[in-house]
C-alpha cells in the first residue's frame, strides 16, 4: 500500500513538473520567436516617428499613445465600479439568492466572446449613443468586459481577509466604512491589484472589441472622442493585410516589452501595499 501511495506520488510530481516545463517552453518560444523578428527593427526613431504609406513606414508612436489612452480610461471606469460592486457584495449584503443570481451573471459575463462585447459596443455606444468610433466607445466596452474580471478577484481578496480584523476594528469603535477603508482594502490591497493587473493585460491585448469600437485612425489621438489604432489593432492590421510583417514584429516586440513593465510596476505595488500591511501587524 505504501509503494503505491509513493509510486502515485512520483507520478505526479513527475506530471506536474512536465506541465510546467511545457508552460515555461512554450512562453519562451513565443516570446524568442517574436523578439527575434521584432528587436532588430526597433529603435528611437520608430517608437517616437509617426506611420507612413499605411503603416509600411514610419513609427508607431500614435499607436502607443492610443493604446496608452484606451488603457487608463478603460481603468478609470472599471476599476471604481468593479471595486465598489465587490465591496458592496462581500461586505455589506448577506449571502441570499440575490447575491448568488448576481455573482452568477457576473461570471457568466466573464465567458463572453470579446466579439459579441465589440458588437454591442458598436451598436450602443458606437451608433445608438451616437460617440462614434472613439477612444470613449472603445473604453466602455473594455470596461464592461474586465468588470467580472475585477469583481471577482476584489471578491476573492476581501474575503480572505481574516474576521477578526473587522471584528476588532468595529470592537474599537471604528464605524463599518472606516473598518474596510482602513483595514480591510489595505490588506486586501495586493489581491486587488492582481484583478487590476489581469483586467489591463485582457485591455491591452484585446483586438476584435477594439477593431468595432474604436476605429483604425493613425493619427496621434488628443481627445476621448477621437478614433486611434492601439498596437493590437496596428498589429493585427499589418500582419493580417499583409502590409508589412516586419512592422507587425517590431510593434509586438512594443508590445510584449509593454506588458512586461506594467506587470513587474504592478508586482513591486503590490510587494509593497503586503510589506506595509505587516509592518503596521507588527
Amino acid at each position: 500500500m505504501r509503494t503505491r501511495v509513493r509510486m502515485a506520488e512520483k507520478v505526479a510530481f513527475l506530471f506536474l513538473g512536465v506541465t510546467a516545463v511545457v508552460t515555461l517552453a512554450s512562453l519562451l518560444i513565443i516570446v524568442i520567436h517574436v523578439f527575434k523578428g521584432g528587436v532588430p527593427h526597433l529603435s528611437l526613431k520608430y517608437l517616437l516617428g509617426k506611420p507612413r504609406n499605411m503603416g509600411r513606414e514610419g513609427g508607431i508612436f500614435p499607436t502607443i499613445m492610443g493604446t496608452l489612452w484606451l488603457l487608463t480610461a478603460s481603468l478609470l471606469l472599471a476599476v471604481p465600479i468593479g471595486l465598489g460592486a465587490a465591496i458592496y457584495l462581500n461586505e455589506y449584503t448577506q449571502k441570499g439568492l440575490l447575491v448568488k443570481i448576481i455573482r452568477y451573471f457576473t461570471e457568466n459575463l466573464a465567458g463572453v466572446p470579446s466579439i459579441v462585447f465589440g458588437l454591442f459596443g458598436f451598436s450602443f455606444f458606437v451608433i445608438y449613443l451616437k460617440l462614434r468610433w472613439s477612444i470613449l466607445s472603445g473604453a466602455l466596452t473594455l470596461a464592461l468586459m474586465v468588470l467580472p474580471t475585477i469583481i471577482r478577484t476584489t471578491e476573492e481578496a476581501l474575503a480572505a481577509v481574516p474576521d477578526f480584523y473587522r471584528e476588532g476594528s468595529l470592537a474599537l469603535g471604528a464605524t463599518k466604512w472606516q473598518t474596510i477603508s482602513k483595514i480591510v482594502l489595505p490588506a486586501a490591497a495586493p489581491g486587488i491589484l492582481t484583478g487590476v493587473l489581469l483586467a489591463m493585460g485582457r485591455i491591452v491585448g484585446e483586438t476584435a472589441a477594439v477593431y468595432l469600437t474604436v476605429g483604425g485612425a493613425l493619427h496621434l489621438p488628443t481627445s476621448i472622442m477621437q478614433p486611434c489604432r492601439p498596437m493590437t489593432l496596428h498589429l493585427y492590421i499589418l500582419a493580417g493585410e499583409g502590409i508589412s510583417l516586419t512592422g507587425a514584429y517590431a510593434t509586438a516586440t512594443v508590445l510584449l516589452i509593454g506588458v512586461l513593465i506594467l506587470t513587474i510596476a504592478a508586482q513591486i505595488l503590490g510587494n509593497s501595499f503586503a510589506s506595509r500591511n505587516i509592518g503596521k501587524k507588527g
